[in-house]
């Protein structure tokens, strides 16, 4: 069966298919068909939110004319980060929440993510239904005539509920006497996140805060925190924090301006939550991308490690199922269920900044309970995602493997978002695995590049 959904909902480049306004008419019309049959409401309710892209005002218009002519009522929520809608759909009792964005993707693309009732996203079986209803058109809505067509409202204060919840994750804390450098990525957060932790008392300047459609993460935000690094440096604060579009991730830099990734920021957390006895079962769930330097961090804290494929989706069931209440991912999507369903960038870095106030530590020194093996990754774009293991590259692959042995590891996957193939090299020297990154990168380019 065609796919639809990626690792990360439906994502492709706005106004090519499916990312198109017919498409997004019929999901939308599939989509209430589906909740209709697994719930037992005559009515049912459908919040929609979204991100700072051009795009997303033709999407948004598309999927709630398929949703109300399904005769479900839709309440907008205009621009929020990703989990923000995730808490409002769970928090307002809504069948459903959709995420109009394509995260940390450029600005021409754009894709639609869906929350369940729960605040969780679909499980694999749901977007399956999705899929096959949608390529078949499988759409009955004449039916729905006179009363029966949905009700369209517009949410005057679901930033408020938001910035409220966002502030109670940390109880009592304050963030007062913190310079903050905040990157908001010109997306999701732009307005949202400066006024969460100014309003927790913090000094906060704010970088990439004037979306105009198309430059959201353009050269900004989690996936180019370079100019924040610098910005930390120069203002001298005591953390630069750098969200994506959507915010559901967050990249961090300490007070000297060095990069802390998703894997150390885990790291400080659990830590810290096992310190303070908070970290159910001493365990935490991350991906295969996660660097050994990690593993050996959590190891000497007598922390459990359990490893899922990459996508937050893959994590927070490995959370629910052990029992966790911590996980994520190297790229910045940190879960801590006790808060939140779903990866938070604003709440990641708040439980980050409460540590920083409660141990009364530098974030450079907190960060010495990690020491990250060298790790170097690159993205090739292709043409066709054919099986790794059928490649000639995978010869390069291979003899990589036997020079490393023990001593490093070498991941190569296709990107579940993007027409893309990532090596991954880890190993003790950081001129040798990058040679050997770039032979494996050469070798794809060669075979399969677009």
């Amino acid at each position: 069966m065609e796919k639809l959904f990626g690792t990360d909902g439906i994502r492709g480049v706005a106004n090519k298919s499916p990312i198109t306004p017919e498409v997004m008419l019929v999901l939308g019309k599939v989509i209430a068909s589906i909740f209709k049959e697994k719930g037992e409401k005559k009515r049912m309710k459908f919040l929609i939110g979204k991100d700072t892209r051009l795009s997303g005002y033709m999407i948004e218009n598309a999927l709630t004319a398929g949703l109300l002519s399904a005769g479900a009522d839709v309440l907008l929520l205009g621009v929020l980060p990703t989990a923000a809608i995730a808490f409002l759909t769970k928090s307002l009792r809504a069948d459903a929440g959709l995420v109009i964005s394509a995260s940390h993707n450029p600005a021409e693309d754009n894709g639609i993510k869906v929350f369940q009732a729960d605040g969780q996203k679909l499980s694999g079986s749901l977007e399956e239904q999705i899929e096959y209803k949608v390529f078949n058109r499988e759409t009955e809505t004449e039916s729905i005539r006179g009363k029966l067509i949905g009700k369209l409202e517009r949410m005057q204060d679901a930033k408020g509920r938001y910035i409220e919840f966002a502030k109670s994750s940390i109880k009592s804390a304050s963030l007062t006497g913190l310079k903050i450098v905040l990157d908001c990525a010109n997306g999701a957060a732009y307005s949202t996140a400066p006024q969460v932790f100014s309003e927790l008392g913090a000094e906060v300047v704010v970088l990439n805060k004037r979306p105009d459609g198309l430059n959201i993460n353009l050269n900004c935000g989690a996936l180019h925190p370079e100019n924040m690094m610098e910005t930390v440096k120069k203002v001298k604060a005591d953390i630069g924090i750098a969200l994506d579009g959507d915010a559901d991730r967050v990249i961090v830099c300490d007070e000297k301006g060095n990069s802390i990734d998703g894997d150390q920021i885990i790291a400080i957390c659990a830590v810290s939550m096992q310190k303070k006895g908070v970290l159910e079962k001493s365990g935490v769930a991350v991906t295969i991308m996660t660097n050994k330097g990690f593993d050996m961090a959590m190891e000497e804290n007598g922390i459990h490690v359990v490893k899922t494929n990459v996508g937050d989706r893959n994590v927070i069931e490995a959370m629910r199922e052990n029992g966790y209440v911590l996980g994520g991912e190297q790229s910045g999507h940190i879960i801590f269920s006790n808060n939140t369903t779903t990866g938070d960038g604003i709440i990641s870095a708040l439980q980050l900044l409460m540590i920083i106030k409660e141990e009364g530590k530098k974030l450079s020194e907190l960060a010495k309970c990690m020491t990250p093996l060298p790790q170097v990754t690159t993205n090739i774009e292709v043409r066709e995602k054919k099986e790794i293991n059928s490649l000639q590259a995978n010869e390069a692959i291979t003899c990589a493997e036997k020079i490393l042995g023990k001593k490093g590891r070498v991941l190569v996957r296709y990107s579940g978002t993007q027409d893309m193939c990532r090596v991954m090299v880890e190993g003790e020297n950081k001129d040798d695995i990058t040679k050997i990154t770039n032979d494996i990168a050469n070798a794809i380019q060669t075979e399969i590049g677009a």
